[in-house]
């Protein structure tokens, strides 16, 4: 189980963090928060969990959290944002989490908007979620990384990996979350100062794996082909279709695949 006590002092000073909860098991992190945001929680709460019964992924799948040795945690924020800009926060713990394993010496990528992925499987997935106030609004991210999971059912193996699998050692998850974390808050603050993502973009494109790819555009008023070119300001794909035009994806409305494979 994730030990506060050794996680703590990693984060002191910080306001992300600036609280922990640390639970051996729970329906999901992110309802967690909510629950503990009902109960007067604020901004920088973590709540990690060694295993979750009702993990979940982006448009309503469900993410398998089994106990062992992984990070699944779910970190609530207060920003002072616009409600229209709260979307510039879902590619930042991708970025985080990216950044993080590569200095740990693993290989890894992002698949728009935010499924960390290295050798072409998945290692991390994020999910976003906002929740309005009547005085505002907050948001809850929550993150599952493969970290020390040594193997995965038949039915996940093609599409899943994990740390150790890909370094061949366990890590030590207490510092790797504090890491992710402490990359996260510089992120974000760059976003609330510059209410945009026009400065993270060359670091997030120079994660992007779709970049330059040709990709399945899966909208629900039809499936398109064309070539991921990057991301704008807002976080959102730019795409050319095959006739030329580019094409504006927005990561809340639809889902992006490989033509020739999960990313």
């Amino acid at each position: 189980m994730i030990e506060r006590e050794k996680l703590e002092p990693l984060l002191r000073g910080h306001s992300i963090g600036s609280q922990i909860v640390c639970l051996e098991e729970t329906d999901s992190t992110n309802l967690e928060i909510c629950r503990r945001r009902a109960g007067g929680a604020g901004h920088g709460l973590l709540v990690t969990a060694e295993k979750q019964n009702a993990g979940k992924g982006r448009r309503g799948r469900t993410w398998v959290s089994n106990p062992e040795g992984n990070l699944y945690f779910s970190l609530l924020l207060c920003p002072s944002l616009e409600v229209s800009d709260a979307s510039l926060l879902t590619p930042l713990m991708a970025m985080a989490v990216c950044a993080a394993v590569r200095e740990n010496g693993v290989e890894a990528g992002i698949k728009w908007p935010n499924d960390v992925v290295a050798d072409g499987r998945k290692l991390c997935g994020i999910l976003t979620e906002l929740f309005l106030e009547n005085d505002g609004f907050y948001v809850v991210i929550g993150t599952g990384i493969n970290v020390n999971q040594t193997a995965f059912l038949q039915e996940l193996g093609a599409r899943a990996t994990s740390l150790y699998e890909q370094a061949g050692h366990f890590f030590d998850r207490e510092r790797l979350l504090a890491r992710v974390l402490l990359l996260f808050e510089g992120y974000y603050e760059k976003v609330l100062k510059e209410h945009s993502l026009a400065g993270l973009r060359e670091e997030y494109e120079a994660h992007l794996l779709n970049q330059n790819a040709a990709v399945e555009v899966l909208d629900p008023k039809g499936a398109w082909k064309g070539v991921a070119l990057g991301i704008d300001d807002g976080g959102e794909l730019l795409v050319r279709r095959e006739d030329g035009r580019v094409e504006t994806v927005y990561a809340g409305e639809v889902s992006v695949r490989g033509i020739y494979g999960y990313v």
